[in-house]
């Protein structure tokens, strides 16, 4: 056990505590529930660059880092959809978890036929990341900061994240066409 991998179940941890702090009947609760989100979000990128750093890197790391990131984003979505169950909130949400599911499925299988790199992380699928983390935030959070309207900043960048999920997706079907059509006329 390491340092990056003791990040990566801290978050898996971490999703609990969120769902409690998300249905707490107080005012402070989002803001709380708010920061768990935060600090999940920079853990992922912490545990990585640890990982990488100290030369930690591991296959237990490599197979917990993105379950980790993907149950904490589909706990946040399915609890978004259900605090505000209308299609605008609902079609994203869908989208999100249904491209990551497909991903992950298609990583599995590539992996297979031995041609994993072919779908390996790109800086599309980052960016990607990125702005859906900071959109779930923003949505979880609600309230202004400032002059800012949190939740309107966070829905612009729900859709912008959505738009890079399919984008992401369908760099990396492409990437992995030809490997799926070659096992294919193989069998």
């Amino acid at each position: 056990m390491n340092i990056p991998n003791l990040l990566t179940l801290l978050r898996i941890g971490l999703i609990p505590v969120f769902v409690v702090l998300f249905y707490l009947p107080t005012k402070w609760a989002y803001l709380a529930c708010a920061l768990v989100f935060a600090i999940a979000a920079l853990t992922d990128w912490l545990d990585g660059w640890l990982a990488r750093k100290l030369k930690q890197t591991s296959a237990l790391g490599a197979f917990l880092d993105p379950v980790a990131d993907k149950l904490m984003v589909a706990a946040a979505l399915v609890l978004l959809v259900q605090r505000d169950p209308a299609p605008w909130m609902a079609v994203p949400a869908l989208v999100i978890i249904g491209r990551e599911i497909t991903i992950s499925a298609l990583r599995e299988w590539m992996a297979e036929l031995g041609e994993r790199a072919q779908v390996a992380v790109s800086t599309i699928g980052k960016v990607k990341t990125a702005v859906q983390m900071v959109a779930i935030l923003l949505l979880i959070y609600r309230d202004p900061v400032g002059v800012v309207p949190s939740y309107t900043v966070g829905y612009v960048l729900l859709y912008l994240a959505t738009l890079l999920t399919l984008w992401s997706m369908l760099l990396y079907l492409r990437a992995a066409w030809p490997a799926l059509m070659r096992n294919e006329t193989q069998a």
